[in-house]
């Protein structure tokens, strides 16, 4: 073989060995490994994405694999607090097999402490460092992806605090220690005992995990929700025959009721349904010795809004069994 032709087979090999930072992207994506190791896979497979996967579980490095395409909609809600600040986490696996793992449980009550320390948005809590560890919260969840073998991941967080006053928590279906199937946070700013309206705070969280308020106040109900019951309520007087001013009357009557179904501080308590919300608050302050306000409040349900896949049961089995 002539120089020149060597040197183009040459040419020929490195060019096929080219590695592309999107490429050691999509590696890192399907496998949690470190972006040096994908690197490093990618050229000791000539650029071959399954091979290099199959390289790094070799290596004992892959840690996600392709498990990050599977639907997470079981796990656990965590809640932590701390002074006038309280977090709520989700964070879901595939099974409610793996919610029940210790580990799992673990991870979750370390997540709900880490996003005290930030300002509780999902890409802050996950860039966190992990309790322990030289990892982000992030890494930590893709290295338990190896661990356990299915998937996960932190979907969301949210923080709320008060200057002066408390922040209550609650966990529904609580499974362990700071973890369950829903959590809530309401956040109540007052000058009075702080202890006395923690507890009712508490009172309060029951009620939103119970009758999941659309809103705080009828202020804050989206004016496209508020205009669609409006216009469905004229349509229904109108059908009645009635003058427009009676019309009016009657749809200003059954929006009260809208609102009194599903903003928070209108809705009856469920502590006591002879009083409002709004009205228990009054008396809580009075008894704390001082005004209250309820500035807002987050709920979270396992899995809500999430599209879980449809399955074959059997089909699952027989795949199981490698059939």
């Amino acid at each position: 073989m002539d120089k020149t032709r060597c040197a183009i087979l040459i040419d020929v090999k490195d060019y096929e060995m080219a590695i592309t930072a999107s490429m050691v992207k999509e590696l890192r994506e399907k496998t949690g490994a470190g972006m040096m190791d994908c690197k490093t896979a990618l050229n000791e497979t000539n650029g071959d994405m399954d091979a290099a996967i199959d390289w790094l579980r070799k290596k004992g490095i892959a840690k996600a694999d392709k498990k990050s395409s599977r639907t997470a909609a079981e796990g656990l809600i965590g809640v932590a607090s701390e002074g006038g600040k309280a977090v709520v986490v989700e964070v879901n696996s595939e099974t409610d097999f793996v919610a029940r793992n210790d580990a799992f449980q673990t991870l979750v009550r370390d997540v709900a402490s880490v996003a005290l320390t930030t300002d509780g948005t999902n890409e802050a809590v996950s860039n966190a460092g992990y309790p322990s560890s030289d990892k982000s919260v992030g890494d930590t969840i893709k290295d338990l992806i190896g661990t356990i073998g299915e998937n996960m991941q932190l979907r969301r967080s949210a923080e709320l605090s008060v200057a002066e006053g408390a922040v209550a928590t609650y966990i529904h279906n609580q499974v362990a220690d700071g973890v369950g199937k829903l959590g809530v946070l309401v956040a109540i700013e007052t000058d009075g005992d702080k202890e006395k309206m923690a507890a009712f705070g508490r009172q309060v969280a029951m009620h939103v995990a119970a009758t999941n308020p659309l809103a705080l106040s009828p202020d804050e109900v989206d004016a496209d929700v508020a205009e669609r019951e409006k216009a469905i309520f004229s349509d229904q007087a109108r059908a009645s025959g009635k003058p427009e001013n009676i019309i009016e009357k009657m749809v200003e009557g059954r929006m009260r009721k809208f609102y009194e179904e599903v903003v928070l501080l209108k809705q009856a308590f469920v502590i006591n349904p002879d009083t409002t919300v709004e009205k228990a608050l009054e008396e809580a302050a009075k008894d704390a010795g001082g005004k209250a306000k309820i500035t807002g409040y987050v709920r979270f349900a396992l899995g809500e809004g999430i599209e879980r896949e449809e399955s074959d049961f059997a089909a699952e089995v027989a795949a199981a069994a490698g059939r």
